[in-house]
């Protein structure tokens, strides 16, 4: 082009010799080119630049691209003082529509990432309609709002290696105090025949035949039928239920091809809802559908709290029955339905929405606790029973959560309810005295219909008994149970291995121990309390807590214990330990002068209903003060949830659909649900992470492949760990399916106190002011305590020459101005908090 002009200011004709363009009626159509100028400019915020490192760049090549060039490599700096281009892409073909199929694959094969840029936008331009037709106008931007409508780009390796630097350097919070120095392997897989279909199981004959007549046969049945417990209470009660999804579902084809008959797999419900939100970021929803799917023909099992559903305090009538219609329809098959108080009304509204799915097991439960003795004495039992099954139970759950019951008691409580109640009985214990098997084969000559076991590996201590050993040693006996002990052995083996990986949560006794009898603690609870009284620093006194613990529970006049209860029992303990207190004293202080847990203020106040004979009057008194008790059933007192308002007020928060999943999770756990969506933001769906990798990260060289979606596998190996900046920061350097890769995180152990991480806000919360992009701020708009209107400015930056201003999203009062002018900002830093 150059030559030509100086050639033309010669004298040169434009179409003579010395130039060498022919004239246009000589000048052949031989194809179709596109070019697209690739930029850092964020089209979601007006084409702002963006500025930073550059993490990872990957180009598109192929027949028909050309590239040219210019500041795009990995590890390029983009500073805001220079042209924001990376590239020009072009893309070439005989025909248009070619030309612009190729331009399309060039670039989805572009990975551009610690940068914004306007990829996603060429990407609409091109598949516009009337660009492809050749009908587009310099007015089609304008016109065509739908250009600015973008898919989000999730950025999944890139979390994924954020994620793992931070766990590599930083360790992982919740397994602090294990840092296996050496690389775990795998454990390895049971045998099992993928392309052979799996064998008809008790899911099958539930769908088949219904719940009505489903129980008929169960009860009817002479083997002895059994419940795995494994995936849920087994791990609940030895690990604080830190059991994670992958480790699940990496035996669950064995499970479903080796073993069909088992009566059910009991793997959800309980603490595993809260848990695998907030310790372990996995959607339980998500482990349902996906253990569902591997395990199509057993009956799934879950625990629910009756009124207090997965929770730990009553819901409205409405989220207990919507719930339970909801987990019914994404794939549960029993409910095992209990209240923490054998409060029977609490049950009704969950077994009612059971019974009303018409497609589900409702198992009425009634707790155990004591020997058949005083107020707990053998009528106790029967009675609830009687009333359970008139309440429309298909089962009845014996729930000995503690394993109390004794081998004469079990089979005394089994013999007197097979006389009176017509349903099958399903016995439920913990191996805590290290006897509790041999109340199962007590039960079991008793006649009981199904128990809860869990496998070899898994079992024993406050676990479930050996599932192993009760099935060898029915073997040839009138109730033998038909499942296949060399499969087991191998679940077994697998579940071992699996251990190793659990370590730091492993905090269960060695042994079987007869002071369950005297504390009352049950299984699932026992470690996730000394798991608390480790955290607080009370670990040393865990027999001072457990005596402690015993001696509240008579405080509160010998209650049920079990979940919400149990925790209560529990927090008082606590409460009174760290304060020097004994439950004595508590009857001696001026009434409402403490202020004790919030637990405790409303369980004595009714809000999980009554225990057989009230509560003791004394210690309402002392623990409420003047406020006034009530004796009426807690649904009654909530009032019921708009959930489709609830909905949309969630779906503004998430910024898309809320869907039931996040419905219900949000309407048990509001704030754990909003810390897990805040997870998923910053690291994704770690859920095919090795758990390994997951509680500790990678050593140097080993290497880990992670399923993020069917059939798309990322590679990733630790190549090495830099050494730290003055901020205390390091760089972690990576293979990414055989390419290099590196990410930067702080180092918390060197990171100076000084240096002040600033707060990341959420773009979608009209209460927040977030910065879209990288800059400095040049003027505050508003003060702290200033009324506000939308659109009234609060902050405003400049980057490139460029003022941006960010302005109120809805009316409100100013609560917080988090920076300063002049100040350097971060794309999606928190600039200012508003109250509405």
């Amino acid at each position: 082009l150059v030559r030509s002009q100086i050639l033309i200011a010669q004298g040169h004709e434009l179409f003579s010799d010395e130039v060498g363009i022919p004239p246009q009626d000589e000048i052949p159509r031989n194809g179709y080119a596109i070019q697209a100028r690739i930029t850092t400019e964020d089209p979601e915020n007006n084409f702002a630049p963006d500025y930073g490192r550059i993490l990872n760049y990957r180009s598109a090549a192929g027949f028909g691209i050309r590239l040219d060039a210019g500041a795009g490599d990995a590890g390029s700096i983009i500073t805001p003082f220079y042209d924001s281009m990376l590239v020009k892409l072009t893309a070439f073909g005989s025909r248009f529509d070619v030309a612009l199929s190729r331009m399309s694959r060039a670039l989805r094969e572009f990975r551009i990432r610690g940068v914004k840029t306007n990829i996603p936008f060429i990407e609409n331009v091109i598949n516009d309609p009337t660009f492809r037709s050749g009908q587009a106008t310099t007015r089609l931007i304008d016109t065509n709002p739908d250009l600015f409508k973008f898919t989000p780009r999730r950025d999944r390796a890139t979390k994924l290696l954020n994620y793992l630097s931070d766990v590599t350097v930083n360790g992982n919070a919740t397994a602090k105090g294990y840092d296996p120095e050496r690389i775990i392997p795998p454990a390895r897989l049971p045998h099992y025949a993928p392309k052979i279909d799996k064998p008809k199981g008790s899911r099958d004959k539930l769908l088949e035949i219904g719940p009505e007549k489903f129980a008929e046969w169960a009860r009817d049945e002479t083997r002895l039928l059994i419940t795995d417990t494994t995936m849920r209470d087994a791990h609940q009660s030895l690990l604080a239920t830190r059991m994670r999804t992958v480790d699940m579902l990496n035996v669950a084809d064995a499970i479903a091809q080796r073993t069909p008959e088992l009566f059910s797999l009991e793997m959800w419900g309980g603490a595993t809802f809260d848990t695998a939100m907030r310790f372990l970021s996995e959607c339980p929803w998500e482990r349902l559908a996906a253990l569902r799917e591997k395990v199509p023909n057993i009956c799934f099992q879950m625990l629910f709290r009756g009124s207090n559903a997965v929770g730990y305090s009553n819901y409205p009538d409405n989220v207990v029955a919507g719930f339970v219609k909801h987990a019914a329809d994404a794939g549960m098959d029993i409910f095992r339905i209990f209240d923490s108080l054998n409060y029977l009304p609490n049950m009704q509204v969950a077994m009612e929405a059971a019974r009303e799915h018409g497609k589900v097991i409702c198992e009425g439960t009634v707790c155990y606790t004591g020997n058949l003795t005083g107020k707990y004495d053998l009528n106790y039992y029967i009675n609830k029973a009687k009333e359970l099954e008139k309440m429309g139970a298909h089962t009845l759950c014996i729930k000995d959560m503690a394993g109390l019951a004794r081998p004469a008691a079990a089979k005394q409580l089994v013999s007197a309810l097979k006389q009176e109640i017509g349903i099958p009985i399903h016995f439920h214990t913990h191996d805590s005295s290290g006897i509790n098997a041999a109340s199962v084969l007590a039960a079991s000559e008793a006649g009981v219909d199904i128990v809860d076991l869990a496998i070899s590996s898994m079992s024993g201590s406050t676990s479930q008994p050996n599932l192993n050993s009760v099935v060898a040693a029915l073997e040839g006996q009138e109730r033998e149970t038909g499942l296949d002990g060399d499969a087991l052995q191998e679940f077994a083996d697998y579940w071992e291995q699996v251990l190793e990986f659990y370590k730091p949560f492993d905090t269960s006794p060695r042994s079987g121990t007869a002071e369950v009898y005297t504390h009352e603690m049950p299984g699932g609870q026992f470690t996730n309390l000394k798991e608390q009284a480790n955290a607080m620093g009370l670990g040393h006194r865990w027999p001072e807590i457990a005596r402690c613990y015993a001696e509240v529970n008579d405080l509160f006049g010998d209650i049920i214990k079990v979940t919400p209860s149990s925790k209560v029992v529990g927090d008082m303990a606590m409460f009174l330990i760290t304060r020097g207190m004994t439950p004595q004293e508590v009857l001696e202080i001026e009434p409402g002068s403490v202020d004790f847990p919030e637990s405790v203020i409303d369980m004595l106040w009714g809000g999980l209903g009554q225990p057989d004979g009230g509560w003791p009057k004394d210690v309402q008194k002392a623990v409420l003060g003047n406020k006034e008790p009530t004796t009426k059933r807690p649904g009654e007192l909530a009032e019921p949830v708009d959930l489709e308002a609830t909905r949309a007020e969630l779906s503004k928060t998430l910024g898309r659909e809320a869907t039931d999943n996040d419905l219900y999770s949000h309407l048990m756990y509001p704030q754990v649900f909003a810390d897990f969506q805040k997870f998923l933001e910053n690291y994704d769906r770690l859920t095919g992470l090795p758990t390994t990798a997951f509680f500790y990260g990678l050593q140097i060289g080993e290497e880990v492949h992670i399923e993020i979606a069917a059939g798309k596998i990322l590679f990733v190996k630790l190549i090495s760990i830099g050494d730290a900046n003055e901020d205390g920061v390091r760089n972690v350097f990576f293979e990414l399916n055989g390419m290099p890769r590196e990410a930067t995180v702080v180092d918390h152990k060197l990171a100076p106190k000084d240096v002040v991480t600033r707060e990341k806000g959420n773009p979608k919360d009209p209460l927040q002011a977030v910065a879209p992009m990288p800059g400095m701020v040049t003027e505050i708009n508003a003060e702290v305590g200033q009324q506000v209107e939308e659109g009234d400015p609060i902050v405003t930056l400049e980057a490139m020459k460029m003022l941006t201003t960010i302005s109120a999203g809805q009316a409100g009062k100013v609560t917080e101005i988090l920076v300063v002018k002049g100040e350097p900002v971060e794309s999606g830093d928190l600039l200012a908090k508003l109250e509405a």
